[in-house]
């Protein structure tokens, strides 16, 4: 998501903002409207939001905060097509209510991934949200590659392989994506630790890569039924020597991509600004005056 289309999202956010007094009348307090932020986080149907709503609340609840200083509902007059009105219920919602909404919807979607980072800080500035969203895509990739790595490690050893050959294997697979170098060669290349995993300081690109490399080892493992260390290391190899080909194919050597931010780092940043939001998020007034 470019810095324009953050842009663009984050005027659209701003636009559906309200203000209200705090009940001692000395501070004007953020606040959103759920029947607003629907439309905008792309649901089309009032019932679907609500389910998002309502695994929010939970979630509130799971961490011992009162939901009612952060959710309220509220019911408004609206005029229909023929000129009739008649009552509808909404939810008036602090930052916080907002985050954990988003937090619930899929990130997969651009508004809801600009919303995680939007509501996730106090800051309106766009460099800002963006930089967030881009951490919160590296966590996101990191997680996939551990996920495919757990379910391969899982599905090997059903086939005869323990957690030395997994390592082999996968190591095995590391030197064929990075053109002969191995899991050490690259440690070295890239200055990281041999205590650390590779993967948590490579750019996002060859993560991805990994990733795909070892889906299709999962993949056809799985199909071509294959037993045992060797047949499943040799099946390993060649899927990262195919992803490596179509990478060199767009003049991309995985091999010579300086490396990325520590993930441990980026995850406790992240984590450290979603602790923040609701300390810092002021509570529903009791007596709303807008």
């Amino acid at each position: 998501m470019d810095i324009q289309r953050i842009s663009q999202y984050k005027k659209t956010f701003d636009d559906i903002t309200h203000e209200v007094k705090s009940d001692d009348g000395e501070e004007q307090i953020e606040i959103w409207f759920a029947r607003e932020l629907q439309s905008i986080l792309g649901y089309a149907r009032w019932e679907n939001f609500l389910v998002a709503i309502g695994r929010a609340i939970d979630s509130c609840k799971s961490q011992n905060i009162n939901v009612d200083n952060h959710f309220r509902e509220v019911t408004k007059m609206v005029t229909l097509g023929s000129g009739a009105k008649r009552e509808i219920t909404d939810y008036m919602l602090t930052r916080y209510a907002c985050y954990l909404i988003a937090q619930n919807g899929d990130p997969k979607k651009e508004e809801i991934a600009f919303a995680q980072g939007y509501f996730a800080l106090q800051t309106r500035r766009a460099e800002l949200i963006a930089e967030h969203i881009q951490h919160l895509s590296c966590i996101e990739v990191r997680d996939r590659l551990r996920a495919s790595e757990k379910q391969l490690s899982q599905n090997i050893y059903e086939r005869g392989v323990d957690d030395k050959g997994f390592g082999r294997i996968r190591s095995k697979g590391d030197t064929a994506l990075f053109g002969g170098f191995t899991t050490e060669d690259m440690k070295l290349r890239l200055g990281i630790k041999s205590s650390r995993p590779l993967a948590d300081f490579l750019p996002t690109l060859t993560i991805a890569a990994k990733n795909l490399a070892t889906e299709m080892t999962n993949y056809n493992v799985e199909n071509k039924d294959l037993y045992g260390e060797s047949p499943i290391t040799q099946e390993h190899i060649q899927n990262n020597q195919s992803v490596r080909q179509m990478l060199g194919q767009r003049g991309i050597q995985p091999e010579n991509i300086p490396p990325a931010e520590d993930i441990k780092k980026i995850e406790r940043r992240v984590a450290s600004n979603e602790k923040k939001i609701e300390k810092s998020t002021h509570k529903l007034p009791k007596n709303i005056q807008e």
